[in-house]
C-alpha cells in the first residue's frame, strides 16, 4: 500500500522478504515480510509472541541464522553481528533496557566508539554526551551512573545512544515510550519527525494505539509469527488495527460503580507514610478491592508502595494488616505478612531471566516444596507451575523453558504465578500492562478481576487512565509525593484525575495541608 507524502514515490530503503525463523520447538516466523520507505514511520504491531522482536533481531544482526532475504538500499545484505548492522546504518533501541548499569551516561552512549575520532579522552566524551543530553532534554549529567537513574531516564539515554550514530538510515524503536512520561514521549516524537524529514526510515513497535495513530504513516500487522496485513493510518481506525492483530474486537468500558461490599473489612491501612520522596500519604485497602494509584511519572506512587513493601526506608508512618500493626523493614517481612509486589521493572526486580519458568514461579515459596527436611521436590514444583501455566494461559513450550525466551506478556504472567503460588492476599501491581499488547492486556484485566472476586485485594499503579477507570473500585491520585485526591470509581473521570495529578505540578511547594 502506498504511503501519503513524499515517501510514497521513493523506492523502499528496506525490504524483508520471506523471513523464516525456528527455535527448538517453536516456529517463530513464517515467511514474514515488511517494507520501509525513506522518511517513513512504520508501526510494527502484534500481540506479544507475534514475532515482532524476532524480526528486528534478524534485521539488526542479533540472529544470523534464518531463511529469507533482506534488501537494504536496493542491495541484499546479511548481518552476522550487530556491529555489521550498525555500520550499514541500522540502529535499534530494544524493549528491555540494554545498558551497563555501573558505567556513566557518557560511556553508555558511546560504548565501543571511545577511540574513534575525537572520542579519545573522557573530557571530550562527556562534552559530546552533553550535546545529546541537551538535545533530548534528558536532565541528567554525562557523569551520572546509569544505575542511579529512573527507568524513564535510562530509556531516554538509550534512545539518545541509538540516534547518536550519524550514519543511521533505519532506526528501530521497540516499545520506546513504555517508561516515558507524556512530555518525554512528545519530545521523542518531535525528534522522530526531524529524523523522518532527513530521510531516515523508522520502525516503531508499540502497543499504544493512540501513539501509533499520531506518529506512524503505515502499520504492518503480525499474528502468531506471520504477516497478516498492512494499513495506512490515515485510512483506518484503532479498532481496525486491533481486529487485525487479535482476530477479534476488544472493548473496555468504564466501570460504573465499585464492586466492593460496603462492609468489606480493611485488610491494609497505611498511615502518614513519609520518606525523602513520599510526603504524609495515608490510604486503606479493603478485601476484594482493586485500588488504583494514578498520577504523572515521578508522582511518588511507586515510592509509596516500596515503603509499604519494605524496599525503601520509611522515615515515619505505620502499616496495619488485618487490623494488626506490622513492622516491615525489608521485602521478606512483607512477603511473610502476605504481600506480593509486581514491579514496573520486571527484569530487574521480578524475574531471573536466565532461569526456568518453574524456578521463577516457585522462587517465593521454596519452603513449601522441601521434602525430607532438606531436599526440594522439583517434581512438585513443576506440577504446581504447570497448573498455573494452564490457568493463566502462559504461552511456553514447557515449565523448563528459560524465562528470557518468553514474550513480555508471558513474563508478566510468570510473576503473577509466583505470587499466586505464594498465596499472597494483598497484591501490588505496578504498571502491570507496560509493554504488553492489547490481547494480553485483556487477559491481565480478566485475571485481576478474577483475583478480586476470589477475595484478593489489589493495588494497581498505572499511567494509563483508561485501564484505571476500567478496573478500579477506587482511585487515589498523587502529585509530587503527596496524595491530592481520592475518588470512588462512580465519581471518577479522566478530567478529575488529570486535574488532581497536576495540582501542584507547577508549584515549588504544595500546601502543607494537602491530602
Amino acid at each position: 500500500m502506498s504511503v501519503p507524502g513524499s515517501a510514497a514515490s521513493a523506492a523502499p530503503i528496506l525490504e524483508m522478504r520471506g523471513i523464516d525463523k525456528r527455535f527448538p520447538g517453536v516456529h517463530a516466523l513464517k515467511k514474514c515480510r515488511l517494507s520501509l520507505q525513506p522518511g517513513e514511520v512504520l508501526a510494527l504491531v502484534g500481540e506479544n509472541g507475534a514475532g515482532k522482536s524476532t524480526m528486528m533481531k534478524i534485521l539488526t544482526g542479533i540472529y544470523s541464522e534464518y531463511e529469507g532475504e533482506i534488501i537494504l538500499g536496493g542491495k541484499p545484505v546479511r548481518f552476522a553481528t550487530t556491529r555489521e548492522a550498525q555500520n550499514a546504518g541500522i540502529s535499534i533501541v530494544h524493549q528491555e533496557l540494554n545498558m551497563l548499569n555501573q558505567m556513566t551516561v557518557a560511556k553508555n552512549i558511546f560504548i565501543g566508539r571511545e577511540s574513534r575520532g575525537f572520542f579519545y579522552n573522557e573530557r571530550k566524551l562527556n562534552k559530546a554526551a552533553q550535546a545529546l543530553i541537551d538535545e533530548f532534554a534528558i536532565h541528567v549529567r554525562p557523569t551520572d551512573i546509569i544505575a542511579n537513574l529512573s527507568v524513564g531516564k535510562m530509556q531516554m539515554v538509550e534512545i539518545a545512544r541509538a540516534m547518536s550514530f550519524p550514519e543511521t538510515r533505519v532506526l528501530v524503536l521497540d516499545e520506546p515510550t513504555a517508561a516515558l512520561s507524556d512530555t518525554e514521549s512528545k519530545d521523542l516524537f518531535a525528534k522522530m519527525r526531524r529524523l523522518k524529514a532527513q530521510g531516515v526510515g523508522i520502525i516503531f513497535i508499540s502497543h499504544r494505539m493512540q501513539e501509533i495513530m499520531e506518529i506512524a504513516d503505515r502499520v504492518t500487522v503480525m499474528r502468531d509469527g506471520e504477516y497478516v496485513g498492512a494499513l495506512n493510518t490515515n485510512e483506518c481506525q484503532i479498532s481496525d488495527i486491533i481486529t487485525l492483530m487479535v482476530g477479534r474486537s476488544i472493548a473496555h468500558a468504564v466501570k460504573e460503580k465499585s464492586e466492593v461490599a460496603p462492609d468489606a473489612p480493611v485488610v491494609l491501612e497505611a498511615s502518614n507514610l513519609c520518606s525523602k520522596v513520599v510526603k504524609d500519604v495515608s490510604f486503606t485497602l479493603r478485601k476484594g478491592e482493586i485500588l488504583g494509584f494514578a498520577g504523572l511519572v515521578g508522582a511518588g506512587r511507586t515510592e509509596t508502595m516500596r515503603l509499604v513493601f519494605g524496599a525503601d526506608r520509611m522515615h515515619s508512618g505505620s502499616v496495619r494488616i488485618n487490623g494488626q500493626p506490622v513492622v516491615i523493614r525489608r521485602p521478606a517481612d512483607a512477603v511473610r505478612a502476605g504481600l506480593g509486589y509486581l514491579s514496573e521493572d520486571r527484569k530487574r526486580y521480578g524475574l531471573v531471566t536466565g532461569m526456568s519458568v518453574t524456578r521463577n514461579a516457585v522462587m517465593a515459596s521454596m519452603d513449601r516444596f522441601i521434602s525430607h527436611g532438606m531436599f526440594i521436590s522439583w517434581k512438585e514444583c513443576r506440577r504446581e507451575t504447570e497448573r498455573y501455566i494452564g490457568s493463566l494461559r502462559i504461552k511456553t513450550p514447557g515449565s523448563d523453558q528459560l524465562v528470557r525466551n518468553l514474550s513480555g506478556g508471558n513474563q508478566q504472567k510468570v510473576i503473577i504465578a509466583k505470587w499466586l503460588i505464594r498465596n499472597c492476599e494483598i497484591l501490588v501491581f505496578d504498571e502491570p500492562t507496560r509493554g504488553i499488547d492489547v490481547g494480553a492486556k485483556a487477559e491481565i484485566y480478566d485475571l485481576i478481576r478474577a483475583l478480586a472476586k476470589q477475595g484478593k485485594s489489589i493495588i494497581m499503579i498505572s499511567s494509563e487512565l483508561p485501564e484505571v477507570l476500567h478496573l478500579c473500585d477506587r482511585v487515589v491520585v498523587m502529585c509530587e509525593g503527596r496524595k491530592t485526591a481520592e475518588y470512588d470509581i462512580a465519581d471518577a473521570s479522566q478530567e478529575k484525575i488529570v486535574h488532581s495529578a497536576t495540582q501542584y505540578a507547577d508549584a515549588e511547594e504544595a500546601p502543607a495541608d494537602a491530602v
